[in-house]
């Protein structure tokens, strides 16, 4: 986010709980179990639009403070994502500090969603790097505040590359005038469940697609299924190309990749694709239109959202669906304001944030019991 404030490891308890009143959060609770061996951070940011919605992230990280930094900082990005993509959710997120390649999940996960539940709603957990939807069935044992379950919304890939692929479709409209993708050279980096099923979208439009990924099996079936063009990982980002879509890690835009980009698009499903907000600035200055990230990949949540609500996968890819408009939105207020996409994207879900908590809350007849 713009304002988003930087926390070094070896920051003071002190200059934390700074950092946490600066950011804006609500809560931040720090759980351990010691039978389990569970050891995990749940932060709220904030709850203004509904119950603080986002996924348990389970990470080896180089220290407590680093697992902490980043709960804040996902937990303030679901906020904006959410928002944003016009949920009644607020924005929370999970850390589970240890090491996901375990097969000893079952109690770990009902711890987690122990101590989930004794937050009586105030967040709901998902799945989300280095979990499954089977996790999620270990947490369901413990609390019902718990989503993306494998035999109700399930895998939340293909709703989350529809809105990717409506993002690339609103960038190319704004761009050129027409959302047509027929014959544009698209690069794609990473080829997971999301960029699997975002190639399968554009190469049904009529894309020409460049392709990479660590795993060449993944790229091999894409190259097959879609008749895409394979190029070796780092050479994605010099391939010249209309748009490119970065589907893998983030901080993938950087002082190293952007000097080399020959795309006039950058619109893709990645998380956190901006290494610092600068990037943001410095393709801008290139002539190159950025689609914030969190507004583009947004079909995730809506997805584990739908679970809440009781949509049918159908009813979720018509709002997947409506990140096209959305995203145009953003491009408009950018250019009216003179502003970068990214900070637009911002403002977009700050005004939602306002507007919500500036209704005027109706007291019911009588006073409240003492």
């Amino acid at each position: 986010m713009a304002s988003l404030a930087t926390i070094e490891p070896g920051t003071s308890s002190l200059a934390l709980f700074d950092t946490i009143a600066e950011m804006g959060h609500e809560q931040v609770v720090m759980c351990h179990d010691k039978a389990s061996g569970y050891r995990g951070v749940i932060a709220i940011h904030d709850t203004t639009l509904g119950p603080a919605l986002g996924g348990a992230r389970f990470w080896h990280y180089g220290s407590d403070e680093e697992a902490i930094i980043d709960a804040l900082r996902l937990s303030r990005g679901m906020t904006y994502k959410n928002a944003v993509a016009g949920l009644n959710l607020g924005g929370g997120k999970s850390v589970i500090i240890g090491d996901n390649r375990t097969a000893k999940r079952e109690m770990v996960f009902r711890a987690h969603g122990r101590f989930v539940d004794s937050l009586g709603g105030r967040y709901i957990t998902a799945e989300d790097v280095g979990t499954s939807t089977a996790d999620m069935d270990f947490v369901h044992m413990e609390t019902k505040f718990v989503t993306g379950l494998a035999n109700k919304s399930g895998d939340p890939s293909p709703v989350t590359a529809r809105g990717v692929f409506r993002a690339i479709q609103a960038s190319a409209k704004h761009r050129w005038g027409s959302d047509s993708l027929e014959g544009k050279v698209i690069a794609i980096q990473g080829l997971g469940h999301v960029g699997s099923y975002l190639c399968k979208e554009l190469h049904q439009a009529g894309a020409k697609l460049v392709v990479t990924d660590i795993d060449a099996a993944k790229v091999k079936r894409i190259v097959d299924d879609f008749g895409a063009k394979a190029v070796e990982h780092d050479s994605i980002f010099s391939v010249k190309a209309d748009i490119f879509a970065p589907c893998a890690l983030g901080g993938i835009i950087n002082d190293k990749t952007v000097p080399s980009l020959k795309v006039e698009i950058v619109s893709g499903g990645a998380n956190n694709q901006l290494l610092e907000e600068r990037h943001g600035e410095e393709l801008e200055a290139r002539g190159i239109l950025y689609a914030p990230d969190y507004v583009a990949n947004a079909g995730g949540v809506i997805n584990v959202y739908s679970e809440l609500a009781g949509w049918t996968r159908e009813r979720s890819l018509r709002k997947a669906d409506e990140i096209y408009d959305t995203l145009l939105g953003v491009f408009e207020l950018a250019r009216e304001q003179g502003i970068p996409t990214y900070v637009a994207a911002d403002r977009t879900a700050e005004l939602r944030l306002k507007a919500v908590g500036s209704l005027v809350r109706t007291w019911p007849p009588f006073p409240r019991e003492a």
